[in-house]
């Protein structure tokens, strides 16, 4: 109860957060949390939505995390986020609350009573250990981002994979006994939880280690010398007794086939990153790359260790390479392995065993968990990830909790010392406190960024994406153009900053940004929209259409380019090919209500009434609710002197947005038409009232005016 009130404490403010960062693709984007989405799909697309046989995806296949946010979203009848982060935290306080279980074996061993109930040998350094897991600060992001519930799920299964694996020899009283059963549904369990990320797969292997370690008391010093010296006794070394053979085949064959099976439905291709990705591992120099990687581990190592420099993104020169070995930071990577080489040397030589167990597990959980994220196996997308720390920060725990009991064996003053861990304590708790609030919005969370990481392009991009989305255009281009200074091929930040100066009238450096832009990534379909639409604003309209058609070339579906290719053949009065490209953007975006409404408004000028009536119709099938739609359908229908009907849109859309002047103003003008003059009257007052420079309203009332009174003159004659 108390593991569990004190990591709720941690993060309880961050359950009415917003969606930040990656949620927005992950969750907001995501297709497959759409109820009309079939449930099949989530096996076949990665975790982003996209199908895993695309050569964009980044292969992280994990269907039961998705298949949590869709249970969400339904419950929830939308995409609201309180619903989303109450999940996260109760998955954190419930493996914290597990966390107690498991560092009671993992720190006082695997032993039961004659009733069979499993006995915790360790309590206090357990419930330290859980504690201390509860209210790390790296754990942050895992449980105030929505997307960390990956790692949450794939630690919850993680847990359960270990503990059910430690039931196998529940009954086993001489230790020559196990359950087969048990070994069977950890491995299901293990499974499980690479399904919800990849780390899972990693308990495997944790659990095999602990097998031999807990169960068999094997001495690895002593079975590394039999096999160096080629002594044939080995079952004496403990390597066959008690079934250890017979059980890591199992676990090993449930891996195997766990980790082909994931294969098969991923496909071969590796995932496609970039250079701004993980820049180490585009290094040529298999030196670079090798003291890079070294360096991102002990930087690891620092924030398991000193959790205050916490970022979002570490990615795009936050972290400069090292390229030669005058760079003072080798420092952190000789520190590292000092500190590594003892450990492991403890591990392997302490006459302890006790000791040797302890540090070997401690290790084990540290270092196995991590190794997907590590470089060694496959590059991966990232140069640093707080949420790929969650599991490995179990083995931390233990290594710092096992060194604290140590210390206060030691201690003269036992007080200090449980006051400096209760110190620690606290100001994690106040750490993920602070942490947790920056995480309820973008803003927050991307200038919090900006002391860590000054140097990471990204950053800067984000703050400023974040202000363009608040309309502070102003600030965003400052921000914007440092993300581009820091990364002169930073495509997405001239593309934004290029699509801001073109809405200022900035034209010529819009246009030069977007053109080195597609220079730089001739496939990248926005900026060459956003190049067409320049380039049609300086009225280049040859150069503008084969813009835009470079942009449809590199991305088939592209309803919004096409709508700007039909703006363009309808400057042109190209007028058929105008209404073809809106008609390839409706089918493309069935709810595009602009390009709908251009073509019932290109129709209606052209004369072709009974055309327009007809997309105006079949457009609000589509789009009931729209009143821009109904707008225009009404105009056409008072044209074809269908009044009443026409009244009728024209009073809905009103209506939806009745301080639209011109609504009035056209309504003003049916009743006009119709001979309801003192509804025109009404109307055409209230549109001049909304907007006295309304074009054509003012002539039209004073014609309205001249009339009545002429009407008033007969009727006094």
């Amino acid at each position: 109860m108390v593991v569990a009130l004190i990591s709720f404490l941690c993060f309880a403010n961050s359950y009415d957060g917003d969606f930040v960062f990656d949620d927005s693709e992950a969750i907001i984007n995501n297709k497959d949390l759409r109820a009309e989405t079939p449930l099949g799909d989530l096996w076949h697309h990665d975790f982003w939505g996209s199908k895993l046989s695309s050569n964009t995806s980044h292969k992280s296949y994990r269907p039961l995390t998705v298949l949590t946010f869709r249970i969400n979203y339904l419950f929830a009848g939308g995409f609201y986020p309180v619903g989303f982060h109450v999940i996260n935290i109760i998955l954190h306080c419930t493996i914290s609350v597990l966390m107690v279980d498991v560092f009671s074996i993992l720190l006082g061993g695997l032993q039961f009573s004659n009733k069979g109930r499993r006995l915790n040998l360790a309590p206090k350094t357990s419930l330290i250990a859980a504690l201390l897991f509860a209210v790390h600060p790296v754990h942050t992001e895992c449980v105030a981002g929505i997307v960390g519930r990956a790692d949450l799920l794939c630690a919850l299964f993680f847990l359960l994979s270990f503990l059910g694996y430690c039931k196998a020899f529940r009954e086993n009283k001489e230790g020559h006994n196990f359950s087969i059963f048990w070994v069977l549904v950890s491995v299901i369990l293990g499974a499980v939880a690479m399904l919800c990320k990849e780390q899972g797969i990693t308990i495997l292997g944790l659990n095999a280690v602990f097998d031999a370690l807990v169960i068999n008391k094997l001495n690895v010093l002593e079975l590394i010398q039999k096999l160096l010296h080629k002594d044939k006794s080995l079952e004496n070394a403990g390597l066959l007794r008690k079934g250890l053979l017979f059980r890591i085949t199992l676990l090993m064959s449930g891996g195997a086939t766990i980790l082909y099976i994931r294969w098969r439905i991923m496909g071969t291709g590796p995932p496609a990153f970039t250079e701004v990705d993980n820049p180490a591992s585009f290094a040529d120099s298999l030196f670079v790359r090798a003291i890079n990687y070294n360096y991102y581990y002990s930087l690891n190592a620092w924030l398991l260790l000193c959790p205050w420099w916490l970022c979002f993104d570490w990615s795009m020169g936050c972290i400069p390479l090292i390229k030669s070995v005058s760079d003072w930071r080798i420092i952190a990577l000789a520190a590292l392995w000092f500190c590594l080489i003892g450990l492991i040397c403890q591990a392997l030589c302490s006459e302890d065993s006790h000791k040797r167990r302890i540090l070997t597990l401690g290790l084990g959980f540290l270092i196995i968990p991590f190794l997907p994220a590590s470089n060694l196996f496959f590059r991966v997308g990232f140069v640093i990830a707080e949420r790929v720390i969650y599991l490995p920060s179990i083995g931390y725990c233990i290594l710092f909790t096992y060194g604290f009991s140590l210390l206060s064996k030691q201690a003269k003053k036992k007080k200090i010392l449980a006051a400096a861990v209760l110190g620690i304590l606290v100001i994690n708790v106040m750490r993920c406190a602070l942490r947790s609030s920056q995480w309820r919005s973008e803003e927050q969370l991307f200038r919090s960024a900006l002391s860590v990481c000054p140097l990471n392009a990204k950053v800067h991009y984000n703050v400023g994406k974040n202000l363009a989305d608040k309309g502070n255009q102003s600030a965003a281009i400052k921000y914007y153009r440092e993300a581009v200074r820091l990364n002169p091929k930073y495509v997405h930040a001239m593309n934004n900053l290029g699509n801001i100066l073109k809405e200022r009238n900035e034209l010529q450096e819009a246009e030069e940004l977007l053109s080195l832009a597609v220079q730089i990534q001739p496939d990248f379909a926005a900026a060459w929209m956003n190049l067409g639409i320049v380039q049609n604003s300086l009225r280049r309209f040859k150069e503008a259409e084969q813009s835009y058609w470079t942009a449809i070339k590199h991305r088939k579906k592209y309803p919004d380019c096409y709508y700007n290719l039909g703006r363009l053949y309808a400057d042109l009065n190209r007028h058929i090919d105008a209404l073809n490209a809106w008609r390839n953007a409706t089918v493309l975006k069935p709810e595009h209500s602009l390009a709908w409404n251009n073509m019932i408004i290109l129709l209606d000028n052209t004369g072709n009434l009974a055309q327009a009536e007809a997309v105006g119709r079949e457009a609000l099938e589509l789009i009931p609710n729209d009143h821009s739609l109904m707008f225009s359908l009404a105009n056409v229908l008072g044209k074809s002197q269908k009044y009443k009907e026409s009244e009728a849109l024209f009073l809905k859309a009103i209506k939806a947005n009745p301080n639209a002047a011109s609504y009035h103003g056209n309504l003003a003008v049916l009743y006009h038409r119709w001979g309801n003059l003192d509804l025109a009257k009404k109307h055409y007052e209230v549109s001049l009232k909304l907007d006295p420079m309304a074009p054509g309203t003012k002539e039209n009332y004073n014609l309205l005016r001249r009339k009545l009174e002429q009407l008033q003159k007969k009727g006094g004659a």
